[in-house]
């Protein structure tokens, strides 16, 4: 209890469930970006080269539904690419927690950090891919309440729906659905993973404390939340091209965002 004490004066907020969460300021968001700039710039070919990577695997799967004539599953699975990102993004925690002691890349990869923790990781995926899955029911679901035109085909799904301004109403269902997984996916996830790959955590601490972080500080993590979803989204409305650099900025940026929420003992 008097250790507890002391880490809630020292401005943290402790608890027996977890590690202790520090209390954060709006300027925060701003230069947890500033070092994963400067952790890109330390190492251009690692990060720049796993961010490529993501570019090629979203442009493949893109181009596999499209062949597929499934190409109105697309926003569906843009929008859960923001639920799963901060898995994806594993190797680039690695990265900033080398470049944080200032030790080699050389041999640092993602499958390294995954097998430090790989069971509790494990647990966390499933969890977002059931958050991801059912946001994607809801959605079939709501659509099928309140689209009461024909419907379309596969050709010009998008175009009815999203694009001919004639279905507010299921846009509106579209968006507060999405926005509510999105907010719990986020709260969870939000440093869970690097948590996991960088203490001997289970998955349900983490989740706790990551949501915990969230709570506590909830307007910069709004504020860090918008600021994914800006980088991100620009990324995605190049054609993926953007991804390059989107997605190693907002993974180093958020290992240092772990740092500063969770300090070590």
């Amino acid at each position: 209890m008097q250790e507890i004490a002391q880490d809630t004066k020292a401005g943290g907020h402790a608890s027996a469930d977890g590690p202790r969460v520090e209390k954060i300021t709006l300027d925060h968001p701003w230069r947890w970006l500033g070092k994963g700039w400067q952790d890109i710039k330390r190492a251009p070919g690692y990060s720049l080269t796993y961010g490529a990577g993501i570019v090629l695997l979203s442009g493949l799967i893109t181009l596999a539904l499209v062949a597929g004539e499934l190409t109105f599953t697309v926003p569906f699975l843009i929008a859960g690419f923001f639920l799963i990102a901060p898995l994806l993004a594993i190797g680039l925690y690695q990265m900033s927690a080398h470049l944080e002691r200032d030790e080699s890349l050389k041999n640092c990869q993602a499958l390294e950090a995954f097998k430090r923790n790989q069971g509790q990781l494990g647990v966390a995926t499933g969890f977002l891919v059931m958050i991801m899955q059912m946001w994607i029911l809801a959605s079939v679901f709501v659509f099928l309440m309140l689209f009461t035109d024909p419907f379309p085909t596969l050709e010009n799904f998008i175009a009815v729906v999203f694009l001919s301004g004639e279905h507010l109403l299921l846009l509106l269902a579209f968006t507060l659905i999405g926005g509510f997984f999105a907010a719990c996916a986020f709260c969870i996830s939000a440093i869970a993973v690097p948590m996991l790959i960088d203490r001997p955590i289970d998955a349900f601490t983490a989740m706790r404390v990551s949501a915990r972080a969230v709570m506590l500080n909830w307007l910069p993590m709004l504020l860090w939340a918008t600021l994914i979803v800006l980088i991100v989204g620009a990324g995605l409305v190049t054609f993926y091209v953007g991804l390059f650099v989107a997605v190693p900025l907002v993974g180093h940026a958020t290992w240092h965002a772990y740092r500063d929420l969770v300090p070590q003992d």
